[in-house]
């Protein structure tokens, strides 16, 4: 992953996130060793857009669960991509986070 920028490091990491799991910008940014840098995943996920392949930019929530950026998908269409997935969410919140939650740090350990 060297010779790559960091949008790039981040959605090869959103990219393997499976469906029905998410995770949160921080735990993106502390896999990639930038820990105080959520906010640059943040953006990196706003961008997403074109990327190719495509990432699941859905399954990328805040620290709490929250769907902070539904607003970049358009109306409810967040919520839905993910509760197609089989994720609960209630008033812009995911239900049961921990239960669902993919921490990168764990599941792509070495």
């Amino acid at each position: 992953m060297e010779d790559i920028n960091f949008f790039e490091k981040v959605y090869q990491v959103a990219r393997l996130i499976p469906p029905g799991r998410v995770t949160s910008y921080g735990a993106i940014a502390a896999y990639l060793g930038t820990k105080g840098s959520s906010r640059m995943v943040g953006w990196a996920m706003q961008a997403a857009g074109n990327a190719k392949p495509a990432v699941p930019a859905h399954r990328v929530v805040n620290r709490q669960g929250l769907l902070t950026a539904k607003a970049h998908f358009g109306g409810n269409r967040m919520a839905a991509m993910l509760e197609s997935e089989g994720v609960k969410v209630v008033d812009d919140q995911i239900q049961d986070f921990k239960t669902v939650f993919w921490d990168p740090m764990v599941e792509l350990a070495l």
